[in-house]
């Protein structure tokens, strides 16, 4: 007679995980794949979306139009566009103003925000340091049409500004449609100077400061030989913002200073159908740019954005 506690019970058989448990201990055993699968999406669209549509853009500049009804024809290949922008001396005047000017916004810019950061990062209290950071950014929130029309209508208007500037209001040719777009592009990218020299002035320690004045430096040499060095890179990447924006911009000085910029003559040959001279003008600022990316990344800018 068997007794029940000679019977053995049945082996319970260990479960196999699922194909997808599977794959997850596989993966978390490979960083590069995770890497991979992780930013493979986003790079495919900027790949296929914004750089093919900015290689056909540039492509398009070597295309040729017919002589008699302007038709552009694609993959017939002409320099004809570059020929019209060497020889034609308007649109390097435009070329000069449009750089001119965005040196002069960003200039502007930094000088106004080195020390709003400055009192925001240093010597305000938490309360005014929040309040003065949703100030800062609150211009952001409005539109950016309702901010140039508005620009607009104050330049035009008959208040202290137009008494202020006199024969240069927005009216005035020549030099006063460039104070006008000088005024209002420094005014609508002041924000993205501010917010980066904020940053980069909160992360420099207090004991540097301390140190300086145990040494017996005053505010304004620890300014200058702490502060702006260390603050210098942040500086530069908010001049990325500023000079960027205000190179490509064609909307303000349309609207507030009926001057032609580089924006304005390519939205303008876009739209009119001339594709090529559109396309090989973009080329300026993408060169100008890259040239002052360089210089932003051997200046230590891109670690302060």
């Amino acid at each position: 007679m068997t007794t029940a506690s000679s019977v053995s019970a049945p082996e319970t058989p260990t479960p196999q995980p699922g194909r997808l448990r599977r794959f997850a201990a596989w993966l978390h055993l490979h960083k590069r794949v995770q890497r991979n699968l992780l930013l493979g999406g986003p790079l495919t669209w900027m790949v296929v979306a914004y750089f093919g549509s900015l290689f056909i853009l540039l492509l398009g500049a070597f295309w040729d139009r017919d002589p008699f009804t302007g038709q552009v024809q694609p993959f017939a290949w002409s320099l004809d566009a570059f020929e019209s922008l060497i020889t034609n001396p308007v649109y390097l005047t435009i070329a000069v103003r449009t750089i001119t000017i965005a040196a002069a916004v960003t200039v502007t810019d930094a000088i106004l925000a080195v020390p709003i950061a400055y009192y925001m990062a240093r010597i305000a209290t938490p309360r005014v340091r929040q309040l003065m950071v949703v100030a800062v950014l609150m211009p952001l929130w409005a539109a950016y049409l309702v901010k140039v029309y508005a620009w607009r209508t104050i330049l035009q208007g008959n208040g202290f500004l137009e008494w202020a500037l006199g024969p240069f209001g927005v009216d005035a040719p020549g030099l006063g449609q460039i104070l006008n777009a000088w005024v209002v592009l420094s005014y609508l990218w002041l924000p993205y100077m501010i917010l980066p020299i904020f940053a980069g002035l909160e992360r420099i320690p207090n004991s540097l400061h301390e140190a300086s004045a145990d040494l017996g430096a005053r505010a304004g040499i620890t300014f200058r030989r702490v502060t702006l060095p260390l603050v210098f890179p942040a500086l530069v990447a908010g001049s990325i913002f500023t000079f960027s924006l205000t190179l490509g911009d064609y909307i303000t000085p349309d609207l507030v200073a009926d001057a032609k910029f580089v924006g304005n003559v390519i939205y303008d040959n876009s739209s009119l159908g001339n594709l090529p001279l559109a396309a090989a003008y973009s080329l300026l600022p993408i060169v100008v740019m890259i040239g002052y990316l360089l210089v932003a990344r051997r200046l230590g800018a891109f670690d302060s954005l």
